[in-house]
């Protein structure tokens, strides 16, 4: 995994090339957040095959977890980093590497800019070394905010899965691939995901998630993806709402518009705090209807509107 190959570079290279020559500003460990606090945190369960609503269902389960790991792995490296001596300083700007271990295809550098109003923008830089006269390449690019306190803080970042694989195709991971912009806000317990990504088929797929924690541990998540789900090459539009209370128990419902379709496409799915299905319907009759819809967590589809 990069995340294992970057850390085991940094620890074998900090004596020597991270030459201690002041300490980064004390907050910045606690601007840039943990990857537990940026994190969708969907219901588990195994997965499992109920006609075509699961299928949806796997799939935003996958684009999580791509997002999860994918920005997960991220933050845990800067937050490793950072816990080294600098650098180099130069005025307001840190930098931590460039670090190389001498089998690695490619180096790693991260800049941290600490502005005067006591926010941060950051960027983790990679550069090829099997291409003669690569220049380094954004990663990722954020900015982070921790003025209004511990577990408080907001900002955004940029993770570009595709530069990363440019910089380092051994070592990435092959399944992960385009941007996902980020923006959060640690008080709100708020997430807001953009999303541009191709398919399998390398088709191009646009998606979006607004996704909202509740102080118990339960959940709301509205997944946006702008793709195609069958049929022609022509593109749907669907949108899936994931309601979760903190015991498990969760209702998802869907809605497909456009493309082949020519009326919307509506379904629903709830399951119990052991993430098995209680309720199933839908207008179109992907699958037989199941269950009774009094036994759902959430008693009633709550979809935004169609766009």
């Amino acid at each position: 995994m990069l995340k294992t190959s970057l850390i085991a570079t940094l620890c074998a290279t900090s004596l020597v090339a991270c030459v201690k020559q002041d300490e980064a500003p004390e907050d910045l460990k606690r601007a840039i957040p943990q990857a537990e606090q940026v994190s969708i945190k969907l219901p588990g369960g195994a997965e499992r095959t109920v006609g075509q609503l699961a299928e949806w269902y796997v799939a935003t389960r996958h684009v999580t977890r791509t997002f999860n790991g994918g920005a997960g792995w991220v933050l845990v490296l800067i937050h490793t980093i950072i816990q080294f001596p600098v650098t180099t300083i130069n005025g307001d700007t840190y930098t931590w590497g460039p670090w190389s271990d001498a089998l690695d295809p490619a180096e790693y550098k991260l800049d941290v800019r600490a502005l005067a109003d006591g926010t941060y923008e950051y960027q983790l830089s990679g550069r090829s070394k099997t291409q003669s006269g690569a220049s380094f390449e954004v990663i990722v690019d954020g900015v982070a905010d921790p003025r209004p306190g511990d577990l408080k803080g907001n900002g955004s970042f940029l993770l570009d899965f595709d530069a990363g694989k440019r910089v380092n195709p051994i070592d990435s991971d092959p399944e992960a691939r385009g941007q996902v912009d980020v923006h959060y806000d640690l008080a709100a317990r708020h997430l807001d995901l953009g999303i541009i990504s191709t398919n399998e088929n390398n088709e191009p797929v646009m998606a979006n998630y607004a996704y909202n924690e509740t102080l118990d541990g339960g959940g709301d998540m509205v997944f946006n993806v702008d793709g195609n789900a069958g049929g022609t090459m022509a593109q749907e539009q669907i949108t899936l709402r994931s309601r979760w209370q903190s015991n498990g128990m969760g209702r998802a419902d869907a809605r497909l518009t456009g493309g082949d379709l020519t009326s919307s496409a509506i379904a629903s799915e709830c399951w119990d705090g052991g993430f098995k299905r209680t309720y199933y319907s839908d207008n179109v009759s992907f699958a037989p209807a199941e269950g009774d819809v009094a036994d759902c967590a959430f008693a009633a589809a709550d979809l935004p509107p169609a766009n």
